[in-house]
């Protein structure tokens, strides 16, 4: 069976090698980006991402709720969860099926959501 491909965006480092590590040895293949434009890139050259899980608050020129709704304007299979310690996200201000995490999460229930979501 093909593992399913998670792309983590998160642009603090330790945080990202933390979820990778974590989603790796859940049996997940992970890929990562620091920014949107990062994780825009991959999506368009990996067609093989199932899902993202990605921070709201991000340098560059989109955050995390802009590129959740591109996401499922341009990839509309692709599962989105959305993560931030600064704001409470509202399920309006998501696109249709995302799902939300306020920081600090602890990693299992983001694992499993994901197990659900990907079958």
């Amino acid at each position: 069976m093909q593992q399913a491909t998670v792309l983590i965006i998160e642009d603090e480092p330790l945080i990202r090698m933390a979820v990778a590590d974590d989603l790796v040895d859940a049996g997940f293949r992970v890929l990562e980006a620091g920014n949107a434009d990062e994780a825009l890139a991959i999506l368009e050259s990996d067609h093989s991402i199932g899902a993202i899980f990605t921070d709201i608050d991000m340098p560059g020129s989109l955050d995390g709720l802009e590129l959740a709704w591109i996401v499922r304007d341009r990839w509309p299979p692709v599962h989105i969860i959305v993560t931030s310690g600064h704001r409470k996200v509202e399920e309006r201000d998501m696109p249709e099926r995302a799902r939300f995490f306020p920081k600090p999460y602890a990693h299992q229930p983001v694992i499993d959501t994901l197990r659900t979501l990907l079958g």
